[in-house]
């Protein structure tokens, strides 16, 4: 492979052996859209790997021997794995051409998909699963810093936008999908077919990215070391807020989409796909702002979205408002990771692998506890105390938000 990327990482930490790497001659380096691409279509196919059970758990169970319950596990099984990588695969990748570790992870995706395919019982199926998880917390750890190393600075933002996207175009699509394939090819062709696109991807990145070597000005691999600095580990807890808030009630859309709103199957979809729609267009236009209004967009975020938890609880049982807050939902929910994305490239820019392993692993934690205590919620105490504990966790993220800002030495 011949290509060679110049990148900003290699001039802003001071390594002296990618500084003497750079002819005299040199120009701005051209930014490797490609292997953004690349790596913004692996995102998609591990999103959708992920989330593809969802729809899938009756026909699985019914295969496998097993209640539709253990089945489940089949999902928080991946979710457990993915917090575990993503907090060592800093330490265990340190020494490593990171072209090499995104492409092994890319390689796991493949031979996960594989697994689950061919899963003679429910042991095999939940091996194959656990693999997944791997390949989502090691790929999505490092994905920051990589983008970090391909684009300029100033393209940060855009490049973090494009994975974004890939992830609201699977998870709208995933699991009606899932369903479709599945009533037509059954579940295990379903899963099958996201292993030539997971092929697709690894080939793609092997080509296009360049050679990714460790830099020797790279911070501690320690995750934890960084909540000692007060902007990070107040910046997490607003990314921890953020995410609990965004998933405890957004777990429970279609149950109160059915009995609230009552709408049909069908109207049901798709509100679903309008969201997810909205949340492609939101991560585009974010992208676009967040190099002069980060921390404006970052505290906008939360705030607008706890409002319009807020009015769901007023105005549920109307459908044509409905609709109109769920399409603001996707505009919003969909763009912060890309806010916060670029928020953890300009915090710890020589700690980004590291940093973005505390960030997978804490956005993981997130969404099970906020699944998790908004479902004790909505079943004990009705679905209106699970929107209302969301909108005071975003209340929260949005406080917190602020407050990093004010020690942000960058505003």
């Amino acid at each position: 492979m011949t290509q060679h990327a110049l990148t900003r990482s290699d001039f802003n930490t001071g390594d002296s052996e990618a500084a003497d790497a750079i002819p005299s001659t040199s120009t701005v380096p051209i930014a490797a859209w490609g292997a953004v691409v690349s790596m913004a279509l692996c995102v998609s196919v591990l999103i959708a790997s992920e989330f593809m059970p969802v729809s899938l758990l009756s026909p699985i169970a019914t295969e496998l021997g097993v209640t539709e319950g253990r089945a489940g596990q089949a999902i928080s099984i991946s979710g457990i794995f993915a917090v575990a990588t993503s907090i060592l695969v800093a330490a265990l990748t340190r020494r490593l051409d990171k072209r090499l570790v995104l492409a092994s992870f890319s390689l796991i995706l493949v031979i996960s998909g594989t697994i689950v395919t061919f899963a003679p019982n429910y042991l095999v199926l939940m091996i194959g699963r656990a693999l997944l998880g791997i390949a989502i917390g090691g790929f999505w750890s490092m994905s920051t810093s990589i983008v970090m190393r391909l684009v300029p600075e100033d393209s940060v933002p855009r490049g973090l936008a494009m994975l974004n996207a890939g992830n609201a175009i699977a998870a709208t699509i995933s699991a009606p999908l899932g369903s479709l394939l599945g009533s037509y090819i059954g579940w295990r062709g379903a899963f099958f077919a996201v292993v030539p696109l997971a092929l697709l991807a690894l080939v793609w990145q092997w080509i296009s990215l360049p050679s990714l070597p460790p830099r020797h000005s790279e911070g501690s691999s320690n995750v934890f070391r960084l909540l000692l600095r007060p902007p990070v580990a107040i910046g997490m807890a607003s990314i921890m807020l953020l995410f609990m808030g965004q998933f405890a009630l957004f777990t429970y859309l279609r149950p109160f989409l059915e009995t609230v709103t009552s709408v049909s199957i069908s109207t049901l979809s798709l509100l679903l796909l309008l969201m997810g729609l909205a949340g492609v267009a939101g991560t585009t236009i974010v992208s676009n702002l967040l190099q002069k209004r980060l921390f404006f967009i970052l505290g906008a975020i939360p705030l607008i979205m706890a409002v319009i938890a807020l009015a769901l609880i007023a105005f549920g049982s109307s459908s044509t408002i409905t609709a109109v807050l769920l399409i603001g939902w996707g505009l919003f929910s969909t763009a912060a990771p890309v806010g916060w994305g670029t928020w953890l490239s300009r915090t710890m820019a020589d700690d980004a692998e590291a940093g973005g392993g505390l960030q997978v692993a804490i956005i993981q934690l997130a969404i099970t506890l906020g699944a998790s205590i908004g479902g004790v919620l909505f079943d004990g105490y009705g679905w209106w105390t699970t929107f209302l504990f969301a909108a005071v966790l975003l209340v929260g993220s949005f406080l917190f938000a602020i407050a990093a800002w004010r020690l942000s030495p960058r505003r």
